[in-house]
């Protein structure tokens, strides 16, 4: 039979403490603007620090913290193509981008450039006898960028074109998914009254949309040997003539064709390159400027539109009309805005918050779904993540029931990142709104990470896994009931909240890729199954021939 110490923490652990693998939400944190007082917010709420309190269901803090932690990365935003991120940027001075075509001429209007030679290369259409053609394209001033993330370019019906038609079209309009001419027509349009010469989108590789080929850069043709092995048209991606994203023609799209599938392989490979932190580094993103779609108070329309949806479901369709015309104008806003913001590299704090936990995490899940898990061994990592937070004064209290003393404990480990923020007015008040929203998005990820790993270490110290604090006064030690029950709780904790976080760094080839091979995820335009896009999955695949023709 349980102890009773033990059986009363196990029972509250299982009721309280699991989490939803959903949207879990954010509370929007004050106006900076008209508060120099410290943060007030989650962290001085009464019930604040108790660790069965999980978050509410509609939260998207944990969600700002990802996606903002998976900017320009191409991994986590092939998984997730939906982006509701739009972020101001730079294209620094010197950085060269291409533009494959059909001849070469510097074009008049809007046009695609590739980041990387690869992605261009697909574009670069002629015969064999006389080659084709790539534009370098060099940047002699900042060009001024927006940045869309998820994978923006796919042309799918199910929501990667959400944001860019708030922008391009001023609502959401799925059927237009192909429209890829009006789209960056419109799009460029309405740049033309704010200081924005592109937009920065992902595809296999990442793209910028370019409005004006006259302005801030130098164009240099490059005829190139074709990809075609006869004196005739090179057709197998793309026929000659009108640009393949001209909607008249994008349906002769072939990109899956086995005739040359090193090329379309190459694509792949160059978009690879910039799969993980710190991603593309071409572009320069300023995070004190962020508009994200998962700002609660910014768009609470799609809350609702949310609720219950598994993540791959989220998309902008069904914004209420206020919300998007407030949207466009925080948008327009950010474009202009002068504010120089706090100074601090949120980029790097979150990302210390990252590497802090992702191993550890996934060290005690892998120990729990081993055959023979010991328990010892969980606390040992439960120990090595909280260590840093355990005051010489967190040990239990005569009250076995109650988990009040380890209160500070869970706080100082909650609000290790953010602290000296929150408490330091001056720091405070610089913040932007941007900048409050990922406060906001980093305090809430970590508080739920500290509150279930210390909920679980709880249980350990009880259970009698660490002698120095507590004994049990049952003196045979934990029976075999006691252990599985113990066990079957940290399991279904530790995979609920890595569930909640959902980070790219877990979402691997298991096993492990072979030297030959590339661990893939299905992307736009390639296909591997008719469902393969439902609830994409990394899968090896050759980087050698021969090739994978069912893929490239």
């Amino acid at each position: 039979m349980l102890s009773r110490s033990l059986q009363s923490l196990l029972g509250l652990s299982l009721s309280l403490s699991l989490v939803e693998a959903a949207q879990i939400p954010f509370i929007a944190p004050h106006e900076t603007s008209t508060s120099a007082v410290p943060f007030a917010g989650l962290e001085n709420q009464s019930d604040n620090w108790d660790i069965n309190v999980s978050p509410n269901e509609n939260a998207t803090g944990h969600l700002i913290f990802e996606t903002v932690s998976s900017f320009m990365q191409h991994w986590p935003n092939t998984r997730y193509r939906n982006g509701h991120n739009i972020v101001p940027g730079i294209v620094p001075v010197g950085t060269v981008l291409y533009h494959g075509r059909g001849d070469s001429n510097t074009p008049t209007g809007p046009e695609w450039l590739a980041t990387d030679p690869e992605h261009s290369y697909i574009f670069c259409r002629g015969q064999a006898s006389t080659g084709c053609w790539q534009l370098t394209v060099t940047a002699l001033r900042p060009l001024n960028v927006l940045y869309l993330d998820g994978s923006g370019a796919a042309k799918m019906p199910d929501g990667p074109m959400d944001s860019q038609d708030v922008l391009a079209f001023g609502e959401i309009i799925p059927e237009k998914y192909i429209a890829e001419r009006e789209r960056i027509k419109n799009m460029c349009q309405w740049a033309k009254d704010f200081p924005v010469d592109g937009f920065v989108r992902m595809e296999m590789d990442f793209e910028i949309m370019l409005c004006d080929f006259s302005d801030g850069v130098q164009v240099e043709p490059i005829n190139l040997r074709s990809r075609g092995n006869s004196g005739g048209p090179d057709s197998e991606f793309y026929p000659p003539g009108p640009h393949p994203y001209d909607d008249t023609s994008f349906a002769q799209l072939d990109i899956n064709s086995s005739a040359l599938p090193n090329t379309g392989f190459e694509v792949i490979h160059s978009g690879s390159w910039h799969r993980y932190y710190p991603g593309d580094t071409r572009i320069q993103l300023d995070l004190t400027r962020l508009i994200s779609f998962y700002d609660t108070e910014l768009v609470p329309s799609l809350v609702a539109e949310r609720l219950g949806k598994d993540r791959l479901k989220h998309r902008l369709l069904g914004i209420s009309q206020e919300d998007l015309q407030n949207a466009v104008k925080r948008i327009e806003e950010a474009t202009t805005a002068t504010e120089p913001g706090s100074g601090i590299d949120w980029k790097t704090l979150i990302q210390l918050v990252i590497k802090r936990f992702e191993n550890r995490l996934e060290m005690v899940q892998y120990i729990l779904n081993s055959t023979s898990p010991g328990n010892s061994n969980i606390q040992i990592q439960l120990v090595a993540m909280l260590r840093p937070y355990m005051l010489s004064t967190t040990k239990p209290t005569q009250d076995l029931a109650s988990t009040e003393w380890v209160s500070p404990m869970f706080k100082l480990c909650a609000t290790t990142y953010t602290k000296y923020i929150t408490a330091n007015p001056s720091l405070h008040s610089r913040l932007t709104a941007s900048e409050e929203l990922i406060l906001g998005g980093v305090h809430e990820t970590t508080r739920e990470i500290c509150r279930v790993v210390t909920g679980m270490w709880v249980d350990g110290v009880m259970a009698g896994l660490d002698p120095d604090l507590y004994k049990p006064s049952t003196t045979e030690g934990l029976v075999e009931t006691e252990i599985e029950s113990l066990l079957a709780s940290w399991k279904e904790r530790i995979s609920s909240l890595m569930k909640w976080l959902d980070w790219s760094v877990w979402l691997k080839c298991r096993p492990a890729c072979g030297f030959e091979e590339l661990c893939e995820l299905p992307m736009w335009p390639f296909r591997r199954g008719t469902d393969e896009f439902e609830d994409p999955q990394p899968k090896c695949i050759r980087r050698m021939a021969p090739f994978d023709s069912s893929w490239v």
